[in-house]
């Protein structure tokens, strides 16, 4: 299971309707609040103690906590971001999480976000994508290797991070985009597999035996009990059209 207890989260800004995006989209800030209240609302309903932060006007994308930092086994890694645009919010949470953790931060040329992370426990799938470079899997490697943990990195050129087309639930289930379904050191696992139609729902969030999960995609819903989870959906039509999904809004540990 994955067993997480904290996560920290920040409501979109006014700003939020500049966020980047491959195919940019008008964006409804008040929605998107009022459903960030609902993923929180979500995330407490899984158990999870919930830390809000102040919303950043300086930064459209900030609400994506899960971008600029990790938290792995009780380590803080504080990430490089590949974007331009979000360079400042590693800082943004650089003290809060040199306050409680072992904190070690990457340096150039490293870039990683943490999107492009598959945390699957004694082992971490790294996407080497347009955001996430060698460089950054080479240094997080040399973080966490000495803890255990084994690092293998994966070429990503169909999708913008690792975890838009596969995530992990617990329980040696992926939840994976039937494009992506076949790499072959992901079939060690147990595999939902979400079909085109349902692209959005590869990116998930699992808690315990909760899965959280875009609304509206009953399919993947259906196989995700199936194999024993119960499902919270979740509204997430802003953040979609920032090419974000329900992972990205925490930083979880």
């Amino acid at each position: 299971m994955n067993n997480y207890s904290h996560a920290m989260v920040r409501p979109p800004g006014d700003s939020f309707v500049n966020a980047v995006a491959v195919d940019p989209q008008p964006i409804d800030v008040e929605l998107a609040r009022k459903q960030h209240a609902e993923y929180v609302d979500a995330l407490r309903e899984a158990g999870v103690a919930v830390e809000i932060l102040d919303a950043d006007e300086r930064f459209p994308d900030s609400c994506f906590m899960q971008d600029p930092a990790l938290v792995i086994r009780d380590v803080a890694i504080l990430n490089r971001m590949g974007a331009a645009s979000r360079a400042g919010e590693t800082d943004l949470v650089a003290d809060i999480l040199r306050g409680r953790f072992e904190t070690h931060a990457l340096v150039a040329p490293a870039t990683l976000e943490g999107g492009d992370v598959l945390n699957v426990g004694d082992e971490l799938f790294i996407g080497e994508t347009e955001r996430t470079n060698r460089a950054g899997i080479e240094q997080l490697r040399a973080l966490v290797a000495p803890r255990g943990i084994n690092v293998e990195a994966i070429p990503v050129r169909e999708f913008l991070h690792l975890l838009t087309a596969v995530t992990y639930v617990g329980n040696n289930v992926l939840v994976v985009h039937e494009d992506f379904a076949e790499y072959p050191n992901l079939k060690k696992f147990a595999r939902v597999i979400v079909p085109r139609a349902e692209a959005y729902c590869a990116n998930t969030l699992g808690i315990g035996k909760y899965v959280i999960v875009p609304a509206g995609f009953a399919k993947t819903d259906e196989k995700l009990r199936a194999a024993g989870f119960e499902v919270l959906a979740v509204p997430m039509s802003e953040f979609y059209k920032a090419d974000g999904g329900v992972s990205c809004l925490s930083l979880i540990w």
